[in-house]
């Protein structure tokens, strides 16, 4: 494992609550945010950071996704633990991090969503299954 490891969404909440320097990424792209919702903060009073890993609508590679980390001032020895929708493009861009110097980068194993479950639908794990606070786009 090339970051400092997965966590469950409820795991990333309680670090959310105890440590004021812990950030949420959302790395989900701007259509995800606009019509599925975000992990609300205003509890623990903050706001998301949303950087899309992958552009909207082409679903290219965003390049410059550790410089705009940076931009967001993210400092490179916060905890930042990365969100996408089920746990897949996190565990990317958590990667990304470490590489480039933030040896703190967890990654939210389940997503806001979680992974289908028996019936197709997004409703067996992850953020909003775990009943944290979230907001609809």
């Amino acid at each position: 494992m090339s970051y400092a490891g997965d966590v469950t969404p409820t795991e990333a909440w309680a670090a959310l609550e105890d440590d004021p320097r812990a950030v949420l990424v959302d790395v989900r792209t701007h259509a995800e945010w606009a019509y599925v919702g975000l992990p609300d903060l205003r509890p623990v009073g903050r706001e998301v950071i949303r950087i899309e890993w992958q552009r909207y609508p082409d679903g290219r590679l965003n390049e410059r996704f550790v410089d705009e980390l940076a931009a967001a001032g993210v400092e490179q020895d916060q905890p930042i633990y990365f969100l996408c929708r089920s746990g897949v493009r996190s565990v990317a861009a958590a990667e990304a991090a470490t590489a480039r110097g933030w040896d703190q980068s967890y990654n939210v194993s389940e997503g806001f969503e979680g992974p289908h479950g028996p019936d197709h639908h997004r409703s067996v794990a992850g953020w909003k299954v775990a009943g944290l606070p979230w907001v609809q786009g």
